[in-house]
C-alpha cells in the first residue's frame, strides 16, 4: 500500500530561506519517515490558506520573515486552529529561542541550518505527531 507523503509547509517572505530549509531537511528527513512533500509559500495569506485547508501535516517558519515573523505568525495559528499541526521556527541566533518557545512552536532550528540538525528535528517532531484522523 503507498502511502502519500507527508506535507511540509515552509514559509519564508525571501525564495533562498524556503530553499534553504527545503534542501536541509531534505525530501526523505529520515528512513521511518518516509518522502515528504513541500509547500513553499511567501505571505501570510497563503500560510493561513494553507493552513485552514487542513493537508499540512508540519509547517517550518522563518522567524526573520518580513512584515510578519514567523513567531508571531506560529504563536496566532496556535491559538486559532483547532489541532493546529506541528511548527518548526528557523532563527538566526540561538538567543532568540525563547521567542519560539514563547509562540508555542513544536521546535527550533537555527541558522546557519545543518541538514543533520533539521532533517533530525523535523522527523522527531513528525514522530510524536499523532495521526488519528481520518481524511477523506
Amino acid at each position: 500500500m503507498s502511502t502519500a507523503p507527508l506535507k511540509i509547509l515552509v514559509f519564508s517572505h525571501r525564495p533562498e530561506v524556503r530553499e534553504t530549509i527545503v534542501t536541509a531537511v531534505g525530501r526523505r528527513p529520515a528512513a521511518d519517515i518516509g518522502r515528504v512533500a513541500y509547500v513553499e509559500v511567501g505571505t501570510v495569506a497563503e500560510v493561513l490558506m494553507e493552513m485552514d485547508g487542513g493537508e499540512i501535516d508540519l509547517a517550518i517558519l522563518d522567524g526573520e520573515a518580513q512584515p510578519t515573523g514567523g513567531i508571531g505568525l506560529c504563536r496566532q495559528l496556535k491559538n486559532e486552529i483547532t489541532d493546529c499541526p506541528p511548527i518548526v521556527i528557523a532563527v538566526r541566533r540561538k538567543d532568540d529561542r525563547w521567542l519560539a518557545t514563547w509562540s508555542q512552536a513544536d521546535a527550533v532550528v537555527v541558522h546557519p541550518l545543518d541538514p543533520l540538525t533539521a532533517a533530525e528535528t523535523v522527523a522527531d517532531v513528525l514522530r510524536s505527531k499523532r495521526l488519528p484522523v481520518a481524511r477523506g
